[in-house]
C-alpha cells in the first residue's frame, strides 16, 4: 500500500462541504467515488480540514492510501477527466506513510473575499460577499491586528462545536484593498474554529461600517461570548488558500 497526497482546487458553491454526509453532495464523497471508479477499490480520503457548505478551495490537502498500480501521473489525468468541471486536482505524489493531511499540517491559511462597491457583482457573486457603503479599512486593520498571538476564540466560535479547546494561535493576518472594489482579508493560524473566521470578518464589517470601534473588537474577543459578536459573513467568501507542513 502506498500513502498518496493530493492537492485540490474547488468552488463549494454546490456542496454541503468537504466531509462525507448522508444524502447531501460533497466534495469528499464525490473524489472517493471517482477515485475508486479508476482504483476499484474503496479509499477513505483525509482532508487538512472540514471547508463548510459554499466554501471554496484553492488549496486543500489530502492524502488516502491505495494499492492501485495506476501511477500518479496517470490517476491524475484520469481523475481530471471524471471529476466535475468544480473539482480539480492539481498534484498527486506519493509519500511517507506517517504523512496525514490533518494531524501533520503546521498552518492553514483562509482568505475572505469582500466586494465594496455601490452595485453588486455579477460575475463574482458566488465568491464574495457584497458589502454596499464604504468601509473604514484602517480601522479594521487597527481592530484584526489583536488577533495576532494566542487567544481563547470562544467570541468567534459557532455554537455546537467539537473543538475541545477554544486557544489558537493567529500567525498573520490583514486586509489588502483594490482599486476595483475588492478587499481580501487573509488569516494564518495553527487552526481554526468553526465559522470563526466568518465570524471574525462579520465582526470587523461592522467595525468598517462604523457601528464599533476596534476597541470594541478587542473587548468582544476578551469576553468569549460569542452573543457579543457580529454576524456571520457568508460562506461563499471563504477560500481554502494554503496548507503549510
Amino acid at each position: 500500500m502506498k500513502n498518496l497526497r493530493m492537492v485540490l482546487e474547488y468552488d463549494g458553491t454546490a456542496y454541503h462541504g468537504w466531509q462525507r454526509q448522508a444524502d447531501l453532495a460533497t466534495v469528499q464523497q464525490v473524489v472517493e467515488e471517482k477515485i475508486a471508479l479508476m482504483t476499484r477499490e474503496k479509499v477513505t480520503l483525509i482532508g487538512s480540514g472540514r471547508t463548510d457548505a459554499g466554501v471554496h478551495a484553492l488549496y486543500q490537502v489530502a492524502n488516502f492510501r491505495t494499492g492501485t498500480r495506476i501511477s500518479e501521473k496517470d490517476l491524475l489525468r484520469g481523475l481530471n477527466s471524471l471529476l466535475p468541471a468544480d473539482i480539480a486536482v492539481k498534484e498527486i505524489t506519493e509519500v511517507t506513510d506517517d504523512f496525514h493531511a490533518q494531524f501533520s499540517a503546521r498552518s492553514k491559511t483562509y482568505e475572505y473575499r469582500i466586494f465594496n462597491g455601490p452595485t453588486r457583482p455579477a460575475l463574482a457573486r458566488n465568491q464574495v460577499w457584497f458589502v454596499f457603503g464604504p468601509l473604514d479599512l484602517a480601522a479594521m486593520e487597527e481592530a484584526a491586528a489583536g488577533l495576532r498571538g494566542v487567544h481563547d476564540f470562544s467570541s468567534f466560535c459557532a455554537a455546537g462545536h467539537e473543538s475541545k479547546s477554544m486557544i489558537r494561535e493567529i500567525y498573520d493576518c490583514g486586509f489588502e484593498r483594490r482599486g476595483d472594489g475588492f478587499i481580501r482579508f487573509f488569516i494564518e493560524a495553527n487552526g481554526f474554529l468553526k465559522y470563526m473566521v466568518r465570524n471574525i470578518i462579520g465582526t470587523l464589517v461592522e467595525v468598517g461600517k462604523g457601528k464599533r470601534t476596534p476597541q470594541d473588537f478587542l473587548a468582544i474577543m476578551e469576553a468569549r461570548d460569542r452573543r457579543k459578536a457580529g454576524v456571520t459573513a457568508p460562506p461563499r467568501g471563504l477560500f481554502l488558500v494554503d496548507v503549510k507542513y
